[in-house]
């Protein structure tokens, strides 16, 4: 008697389909993705096979096949459904690894999780020929990876050695097609202003700490910043500190290139860079000040007058409000704990820079004296250039005279003495060859440097009276070299000011006046013989005044400012630094005082 069967029908066999391309560029700019996907499912379907996953890489398939997030989501999606067996589907066996040793091992962790592998291009046997012939393949795919990473490094080091930035653009620049073939870096405004600022600040002693960069580049709008929060990481501020490519030089430590001027403009010279790079060498890593408040600016620059240590300050809770107080936290010391108000500190403290500012008269003087040296000093660059680049070539010869020393020499110890004192010497080699083709900047240029600094001069009160705490630090920072120190009762004793105030300081208080000529003849003297002017008997007294700062001046006027221009230009360099980043605001807090100290 007939019965009717049903015939089963068997289930479609499950598959997974693992594509890879090398880098993440691969797979937002082109298709190889979408590509290899297409042709997976093709061949799924025409084997009836059902595709429940994709898994897609974007690495190199060198290397540990576990730092590989889609096979490592491959193989745990294989762990968690041990009762079925899958087939692996990729395009090619290149896709699979390019590394012998892991392709081995991947071959083993598919086997013991009795998944199938299935290349388009590849058939798979299991037996001892077809592994033979499948370790070939996988070996000749790791030769042509290395082989091509040698080609890649060898076309990237020999651009670093043309004087090309191969690597990712540090802040401030930007990449444009070069004429010369492929990319070179150009300077990107408003950011490599902010840049530079930042990097000039840290090697003048103006951000004296990391953090004070890293506060600094917070507060500049233009800036990039790492975290949603608007701060800076710490490793973002050592990156741009150590960036050699700001000072316009390349290099490349991993491919034995050795700094080398590049072809992009830089931001900063090179003997700025070294200083940048001394500074972070002696490992004075100064940690963040969590005491600095708003409420009490001068926290960290008043001392103690009997123990010199930094006074302390805080709030002191009364019975319906809090008070301001600051006090020296001492034992022993016989001020300790005596407490002094904040707001009667403060007006003191208004008092002392009210009695430091210079009369407009005195002012102008010294602003007209100190043209005449800058232009004798800028009279005297042809000179100095002609100087850096002779420095330059000695030092080339003492270089030469090196390495013919390490090709004869023989023992190790010796060869590392020998490349060391090289490195040195290239280092102050470059610093002169710099400033060889440094051009002397035009007057526009030195007004621009000076005009602000000198109304800074003016009235330093303005500035602190604005109320904005930076601008506050700012003034702390530029009239004084140590901490002030104070006295319950007694007030401020003894501050030792920069140098303009310093010089200022002592011309006004002196009481001198001019020996007239006709009184007796000196031949040394630094002064024309019409010296009875009041102008020139001005002049004198302020000659006076910088040969008490500078004892070893000479007789004349205009070398003694000259001997002086330096520290002068580098207390201005300093003050104009923070004025361009905050011009606006240092312009208004300033402008009461521009109008009642004009200078011409």
């Amino acid at each position: 008697m007939p019965q009717n069967m049903t015939e089963k029908i068997p289930a479609a066999q499950k598959a997974v389909i693992y594509c890879r391309v090398s880098s993440k560029k691969q797979s937002t700019d082109g298709a190889g993705l979408e590509s290899q996907e297409h042709r997976c499912r093709e061949y799924a379907e025409s084997k009836g096979y059902h595709v429940e996953a994709v898994f897609p890489d974007d690495t190199s398939g060198g290397g540990d096949f576990m730092n590989r997030p889609g096979m490592v989501a491959l193989l745990a999606y294989l762990d968690a459904k041990p009762q079925e067996n899958y087939v692996v589907i990729f395009d090619d066996l290149k896709r699979y690894a390019r590394d012998t040793e892991f392709h081995l091992k991947l071959t083993r962790e598919m086997a013991q999780r009795n998944a199938k592998r299935e290349c388009l291009n590849f058939n798979f046997e299991d037996t001892p020929e077809g592994k033979f012939i499948e370790t070939i393949i996988a070996a000749q795919g790791e030769l042509e990876r290395k082989q091509n990473r040698r080609q890649v490094i060898q076309k990237m080091k020999a651009r670093v050695e043309q004087g090309f930035w191969i690597f990712r653009a540090p802040v401030g620049y930007k990449y444009i097609n070069s004429k010369r073939g492929g990319k070179e870096l150009i300077i990107d405004e408003p950011v490599a202003s902010t840049v530079r600022q930042a990097l000039e600040g840290f090697a003048s002693g103006r951000l004296n700490t990391q953090f004070a960069v890293r506060k600094f580049l917070e507060e500049c709008p233009h800036f990039p910043k790492d975290l949603p929060n608007g701060e800076v990481r710490r490793q973002t501020v050592v990156r741009v500190l150590r960036q050699v490519a700001y000072a316009g030089f390349v290099q490349a430590p991993n491919w034995n290139v050795k700094p080398r001027l590049g072809n992009h403009e830089p931001l900063i010279s090179y003997e700025t860079y070294t200083k940048i790079q001394n500074i972070l060498d002696e490992g004075v890593y100064a940690p963040q000040r969590k005491d600095l408040h708003h409420d009490f600016p001068l926290r960290g620059a008043v001392c103690c007058s009997s123990c010199s240590t930094p006074m302390t300050a805080g709030w002191s809770k009364g019975k319906t409000k809090s008070y301001p107080y600051f006090w020296c936290r001492t034992k022993g010391c016989d001020q300790y704990g005596k407490v002094i108000n904040r707001d009667k500190m403060e007006t003191e403290f208004k008092t002392l820079l009210k009695g430091i500012q210079p009369t407009p008269s005195l002012l102008n003087l010294f602003k007209t004296m100190f043209n005449d040296a800058y232009e004798m000093h800028m009279a005297q660059a042809q000179d100095r250039l002609k100087a850096f680049k002779q420095e330059s070539i000695d030092l080339e010869k003492q270089i030469a005279g090196l390495v013919e020393r390490v090709m004869d020499a023989s023992s190790q110890t010796v060869i590392a003495a020998y490349e060391s004192k090289i490195d040195l010497l290239e280092k102050k080699r470059l610093v002169a060859l710099e400033k060889s083709k440094q051009r002397t900047s035009n007057n526009d240029t030195q007004s621009n440097l000076f005009e602000l600094s000198f109304q800074f001069l003016a009235n330093p009160c303005k500035i602190w009276e604005s109320g904005r705490f930076d601008l506050q630090r700012l003034v702390l920072k530029l009239v004084f070299l140590e901490h002030l120190p104070y006295t319950k009762g007694k007030g401020f004793l003894n501050s030792k000011k920069s140098l303009p105030f310093n010089v200022l300081g002592d011309f006004s208080s002196m009481k001198c006046q001019m020996v007239l000529p006709e009184r007796f003849e000196l031949s040394t003297s630094p002064l024309p013989r019409e010296c009875s002017t009041p102008e020139l008997r001005q002049q004198s007294r302020l000659w006076v005044a910088l040969q008490a700062t500078d004892r070893d001046a000479q007789p004349t006027v205009s070398t003694g400012m000259t001997r002086l221009l330096p520290q002068l230009a580098c207390w201005c360099k300093s003050a104009i630094c923070f004025f361009w980043n905050n011009d606006k605001v240092v312009h208004s807090a300033m402008s009461t005082s521009s109008n009642a100290h004009h200078l011409p």
